[in-house]
């Protein structure tokens, strides 16, 4: 089976592989190239699940000792400036209804999409919830104990979450992409010290890139 140009437009759409096609007069390597985009994303995988799952738990926590209760989501209807937040609540118990599964609130804790998790460190919440949520980031340093320190890189990581997930391209600045990495590994050494070390033996990124790199005759 050749895999050619045309294969990968239908395919893929001729959208998407025209930036490749454009960028390389060597069809093969403009195939190459959108190849290390779907390799570059999937090496990814461990570093923003688990700080994806660190941060959900981190936060999660830290609403239940302040509200005193597991389902802490349900003050959200009724405390003056979290009202808009329900609406992230309702869609979570749609979900978990359309499975036929029983509402707990570890399955909704579950259900919450990180757009949600970010949302609650913005500026709009600041008053309500910082006081409490700032301890879900015990090793920030001291001198960046800020809620606007720790929102605008959760914020910039949920809209490269979503690029992955919606297939975008990322494999052209490499340098941007490891800085983006490291950022990863930095936030979830904020929410535990531990976690970085941890994810080290198993998390391909640097792996990868080094291959795209050499493949790309990038260096």
């Amino acid at each position: 089976m050749t895999y050619n140009k045309q294969f990968f437009e239908k395919v893929f759409s001729t959208k998407r592989m025209e930036r490749y096609f454009n960028a390389h007069q060597d069809e093969q390597k403009a195939i190459l190239h959108y190849q290390c985009n779907v390799e570059l994303s999937e090496a990814f995988y461990v570093s923003l699940s688990t700080f994806e799952v660190a941060l959900r738990n981190a936060l999660s926590r830290e609403l239940q000792t302040m509200t005193g209760r597991e389902d802490w989501y349900a003050i959200f209807p009724t405390m003056p400036g979290l009202v808009g937040l329900n609406r992230y609540i309702t869609q979570a118990k749609k979900q978990i209804v359309g499975r036929n599964e029983p509402i707990l609130a570890s399955k909704v804790i579950a259900e919450l999409t990180l757009g949600f998790w970010v949302s609650l460190l913005n500026s709009e919440y600041e008053r309500i919830l910082w006081k409490d949520l700032r301890r879900a980031f015990p090793y920030l340093p001291k001198h960046l104990r800020q809620r606007r320190t720790v929102s605008a890189p959760l914020n910039s990581l949920r809209s490269f979450r979503n690029r992955i997930f919606h297939n975008e391209s990322i494999c052209w600045n490499l340098d941007r992409v490891e800085a983006i990495h490291n950022e990863i590994i930095q936030v979830m050494g904020w929410i535990n010290k531990d976690i970085p070390g941890w994810i080290e033996p198993f998390d391909r990124f640097a792996t990868v890139v080094e291959k795209i790199k050499k493949g790309m005759d990038w260096r």
